[in-house]
């Protein structure tokens, strides 16, 4: 069995280029399979699913029993992260998480990292047994959101769909905003330390709303504190690979890349492949970037994007993805398809 050198999706990230390229998805663990949802009902909440490492290995490790995928990623959610720090997060039903909004610098009085890593202390375990139980050649990813996506939950108190109090609070106070921001980014840098500590061999970052930004505020809000994310994680861990996904980035993604040091980059599902190959690839190992829903149709539209996918990139270090995550009316079967196409390639 290799050894952690070996891994296809570690030499990947390190700049080769493999056929087949190695491949993971993004929410492989989740609702689409039936096996989750049996575990989901178990469970009750969603927190109690992160918070519980057996249930949180076992949800992490279907995907890979059934589809061979070359990496897992530890199951569990941007927002512990805000709860750590004393926020409380509550998953309601049909309706998604819910926080009690932060909103100006009066309300950062609540948060402290003094029991972040108590409350947190279940991911670490399901991080450690998750390192014990993977087969030997799957590569344990560990995560978490970026500080501006993650401020934006914070802020609002639950999902948006226009950021209008975040952005009113970083535009009208940026100091104070830039608190929060920084509050998050030492909390993160943390986390993910533990993460790696307890056995994770590679860490994506989720900027999911960085492309709400204009480029002067992404400047501040979404490449800086990432930035100094990474450089924290590399300072202790150099060895260690760190994806970054700064969802919408457009022509930003290049200046992300080069300012924030990431060894490789998710592409959301709008980046063209063209620019991506000459853009992008030729500076860090790129990921991506099919459109989830052409995974929900499956089928010739499925082979099509696939095949060209891998033809444009699979030249230079890449690893399959999505541009985003599955959606969860995907059928599994479509899944399998996927991988026989993306593993078949080198044949065809």
């Amino acid at each position: 069995m290799p050894k952690s050198g070996q891994k296809s999706l570690l030499r990947a990230l390190r700049g080769e280029a493999i056929t087949p390229p190695p491949v993971w998805l993004m929410r492989q663990a989740g609702r689409y399979l039936p096996e989750y949802r049996d575990v989901r009902r178990k469970a009750g909440g969603f927190l109690e699913l992160c918070y519980t490492p057996e249930m949180a290995v076992e949800v992490t490790l279907q995907p890979i029993r059934r589809y061979g995928f070359d990496a897992a990623i530890l199951f569990s959610d941007i927002l512990v992260i805000p709860d750590g720090l004393g926020q409380p997060v509550r998953f309601e039903e049909g309706e998604g998480p819910k926080l009690d909004p932060i909103r100006d610098t009066a309300g950062l009085a609540q948060l402290s990292d003094e029991r972040m890593h108590d409350r947190l202390a279940p991911v670490y375990e399901t991080v450690r047994r998750l390192s014990q139980a993977l087969p030997q050649e799957v590569t344990l990813i560990g995560f978490a959101g970026a500080p501006w996506t993650v401020a934006t939950y914070m802020v609002e108190g639950g999902s948006s769909r226009d950021f209008a109090v975040t952005r009113a609070w970083s535009l009208s106070d940026p100091e104070g905003f830039g608190r929060l921001i920084d509050i998050v980014t030492a909390a993160t840098a943390d986390y993910l330390c533990r993460q790696i500590e307890a056995g994770a061999e590679a860490i994506q970052l989720f900027d999911s709303w960085a492309g709400v930004l204009p480029d002067d505020a992404f400047q501040r809000w979404v490449i800086e504190p990432n930035a100094r994310i990474v450089s924290a994680l590399k300072e202790r861990f150099p060895d260690i690979p760190v994806i970054g996904f700064p969802r919408g980035a457009g022509v930003l993604y290049e200046r992300y890349i080069e300012q924030t040091a990431v060894d490789a980059v998710s592409l959301d599902t709008t980046v063209p492949l063209s620019w991506a190959a000459e853009r992008l690839q030729p500076k860090v190992t790129v990921q991506g970037n099919l459109d989830p829903q052409v995974l929900l149709a499956g089928g010739a539209a499925l082979e099509h994007r696939a095949r060209e996918i891998v033809a444009t990139l699979g030249h230079g270090p890449f690893i399959f993805n999505l541009g985003h995550g599955i959606i969860k009316e995907t059928p599994p079967e479509n899944v399998a398809q996927l991988l026989d196409i993306i593993r078949g390639s080198e044949k065809n």
